[in-house]
């Protein structure tokens, strides 16, 4: 077992929770049964806040991501979840921002990597963020960040579709 391996909620199809695994589990076996929330930051002028993350990462290190994501641990709603990391990797407190849901995709329909909840806050600031899960960050209109991805900018796996689903017309 790695060192902090959280326990996640595996679910079928329709959402519900049909079993735990630990997160080195599901990601060894290729699972995309478990739960995930993503946010993204976006300032009045229309910008996403797209931080990179550190090398240390065990997933995708050095990889742009999107401004805030996580893992639904066993027993969490998604809003427990957007409100754990939030504070963990953005030093936010969810009752003091602006935020509101994006969508809801899964695996089956959407070809994501996990079913999730995709949320936008709105934020003029850059964020204080967790410098062990990211060392540095950008603010990128919409099209501009698709351009550096269509470039090779190497992005942790549903970046570029959820900029397409949720920012693109």
């Amino acid at each position: 077992m790695i060192q902090n391996d959280e326990i996640l909620d595996i679910v079928n199809e329709s959402d519900c929770v049909i079993g735990q695994k630990q997160r080195s589990e599901i990601y060894s076996q290729g699972l995309c049964n478990f739960r995930v929330i993503n946010a993204f930051v976006v300032n009045s002028l229309g910008q996403l806040w797209i931080p990179r993350r550190s090398a240390q990462k065990r997933i995708f290190p050095l990889c742009l991501d999107v401004s805030m994501g996580g893992h639904v641990e066993s027993g969490e709603m998604y809003e427990d979840a957007l409100q754990r990391e939030l504070q963990e990797e953005l030093n936010l407190d969810l009752n003091m921002v602006k935020f509101r849901l994006l969508g809801y995709l899964t695996p089956h329909k959407y070809q994501v990597s996990a079913f999730m909840k995709v949320y936008e806050i709105k934020l003029d600031s850059t964020p204080n963020y967790n410098k062990n899960d990211f060392i540095q960050s950008f603010w990128l209109y919409p099209h501009d960040l698709i351009k550096w991805l269509h470039k090779g900018e190497p992005a942790k796996s549903d970046l570029l579709k959820l900029i397409q689903i949720f920012y693109t017309k």
